[in-house]
């Protein structure tokens, strides 16, 4: 079985591969985050999957920040625009699984436990009927503080932010409190 995997970064990767791998699927990698700023912080994220050396075969579509921030626009605030850009990648990744022959696809982000899984899930599956693949979801956030641990271990970057602006200026603000 053939899975198409969404992913965030190389640390929040090791462990929803590991499982994937253990129950069979032959998994290929999606790395598509426009939401990811600026461009020199998109580039580190991708160049840490090399670092990683998965093992696994990339997809690494155009990066288009402007898809991000024309969605987004006047909808800054969390939750609304996480909302948002989860519904974009995972319709994306949805996209190139159904264009490629791939009957499955998941995320990564399913690893955070700083994400709502259970809107994440919801998104996954409207998007699944919507582009007629199947969302597989998994519950991975047991092993997100072993994987983000192995992955510095082996000096995979690991960023402290979500990847979007607006993030990175919350986590600023709430640094300073």
């Amino acid at each position: 079985m053939e899975l198409l995997l969404h992913t965030c970064c190389a640390p929040c990767l090791v462990y929803p591969l590991e499982v994937l791998l253990k129950e069979g699927f032959k998994v290929t990698g999606f790395f598509y985050n426009p939401n990811i700023h600026p461009l020199a912080e998109y580039l580190r994220r991708k160049e840490a999957l090399a670092v990683l050396n998965s093992g696994i075969e990339f997809i690494y579509p155009e990066y288009s920040p402007q898809e991000f921030f024309r969605l987004v626009n006047l909808k800054e605030e969390a939750p609304a625009r996480c909302s948002i850009c989860w519904r974009e990648r995972l319709k994306k990744t949805a996209q190139a699984a159904k264009n490629s022959g791939i009957k499955y696809f998941t995320t990564t982000l399913l690893v955070s436990p700083y994400q709502d899984q259970g809107l994440l899930r919801k998104i996954g599956e409207e998007v699944a009927r919507e582009e007629g693949v199947e969302f597989y979801y998994a519950d991975f956030r047991p092993g997100f503080r072993k994987a983000h641990n192995e992955a510095k271990a082996k000096g995979v970057y690991c960023q402290r932010y979500c990847g979007c602006i607006y993030s990175e200026i919350e986590r600023e603000q709430s640094r300073k409190k």
